[in-house]
């Protein structure tokens, strides 16, 4: 099996808050991030594709195909946006990096090509210097 990963840059903002926790739970999980006006970050995301060089090609995916699909499913939806607001999936869910990650692998694998033999590997997103959070994609073969 060969990989390939891509990397991505977004800035966003998001408010860690669960309509489910009491302000003070809220503020004992989250912390400063529970501020109430929210806060962001320069997001790094690595996206893993994953499969078999095609012999004709010498390519595991065409990089124009992927950043494509990254570009019109991922960054745009996400790029400069308040995910608390602005993103339908956040509406029930806590916005956390690794609930981003996991909304990231789920829009990419609902949109992957059907006639793409390389599959969805790895969503891996990195929110500071200190914070990576990586989502191995099960494979269905």
């Amino acid at each position: 099996m060969t990989t390939l990963t891509r990397g991505y840059r977004f800035s966003a903002s998001h408010r860690l808050h669960s309509a489910r926790l009491t302000a003070s739970e809220n503020e004992r999980v989250y912390g400063k991030c529970n501020h109430p006006f929210g806060h962001g970050h320069n997001y790094l995301l690595e996206v893993t594709a994953a499969g078999t060089v095609d012999a004709e090609t010498g390519t595991l995916i065409p990089v124009a195909r992927l950043d494509r699909l990254v570009q019109d499913k991922v960054l745009s939806l996400f790029s400069h946006r308040n995910m608390n607001t602005d993103i339908p999936q956040f509406s029930e869910i806590t916005p956390t990096t690794e609930n981003v990650a996991a909304v990231i692998a789920e829009i990419l694998g609902t949109n992957w090509p059907a006639d793409e033999p390389a599959r969805l590997h790895r969503v891996r997103i990195e929110e500071t210097g200190r914070n990576a959070f990586e989502l191995l994609v099960p494979s269905h073969a």
